[in-house]
């Protein structure tokens, strides 16, 4: 599929580095792929954390804004978090 401006969500930020969340039926594998965010590069910086919610999977990752040209977009391959509950 392909990046959907109605997901992304900025929630915080200060001195130029801002918390984003971004809702998708992707996979991360998708979303972390280069160029995946470049219609958002007028809003993404670099250092900026996207909190991505897989809403197929679901999934919760957090990847960083790596490279930003303007243009073109680039984010980190994303760290997931556990959603385990072994109560």
């Amino acid at each position: 599929m392909a990046y959907s401006a109605s997901g992304l969500h900025k929630i915080g930020g200060a001195s130029g580095v801002n918390l984003w969340i971004y809702q998708t039926a992707d996979a991360i594998a998708t979303v972390n792929s280069a160029n995946y965010f470049n219609d958002a590069a007028g809003m993404l910086n670099v250092r900026d954390l996207i909190i991505v919610m897989d809403t197929n999977t679901p999934t919760t990752s957090f990847v960083s804004v790596l490279s930003n040209t303007g243009t073109v977009v680039d984010v980190s391959d994303g760290t997931a978090v556990a959603e385990t509950d072994s109560d």
